[in-house]
């Protein structure tokens, strides 16, 4: 199974970067085989044709399991991962692959921003979402067992629904 993490931090190896490796070992139980972490891909966002964009998006088409993660920022997810996202063809481009949103915030208010927002485009783009979007707060994520609850709960049928798609 071929495990991908998607990052749209405007600051590289940030905290939202730290978490989604962390759900994609807890729910996977090994290391993300890909990280894009989407800033580092720079200028090349702006435009289309860029090789190193092509290459993420690539990586990111041909996965069995994606996190795709971002802070909350004005109650949605980041302009970069927006930018990202705006790179993939359409509908059909996140065919057969499972995604998990997952949004990192300072507090309770936006818990329902990776399903009500994230999890739109993701599926817009084709992917499957079979579980609800995880949303974590950014001081906590790393002491509190909102992360291990969800895996409890969700683990078994996102690698279900992976396993199946590949």
């Amino acid at each position: 199974m071929k495990v991908t993490v998607v990052v749209g931090n405007p600051k590289p190896e940030s905290r939202t970067l730290d978490a989604a490796k962390a759900v994609a070992k807890a729910v996977s139980g090994s290391e993300p085989d890909i990280v894009v972490d989407v800033i580092t891909l720079g200028s090349g966002l702006l435009g289309w044709g860029d090789d190193a964009v092509k290459a993420a998006v690539e990586s990111v088409s041909s996965s069995d399991l994606v996190i795709v993660a971002s802070p909350t920022f004005k109650a949605t997810y980041s302009g970069v991962l927006k930018l990202f996202l705006d790179q993939f063809a359409g509908g059909e481009s996140l065919r057969d692959v499972v995604a998990i949103p997952l949004m990192l915030g300072a507090g309770p208010g936006h818990a329902m921003a990776p399903d009500l927002l994230l999890k739109a485009v993701l599926v817009e783009l084709g992917a499957t979402v079979p579980a609800p979007g995880l949303y974590l707060i950014d001081s906590t994520y790393t002491t509190d067992s909102v992360l291990l609850d969800y895996v409890d709960r969700w683990g078994a049928v996102l690698l279900t629904a992976a396993g199946s798609a590949s």
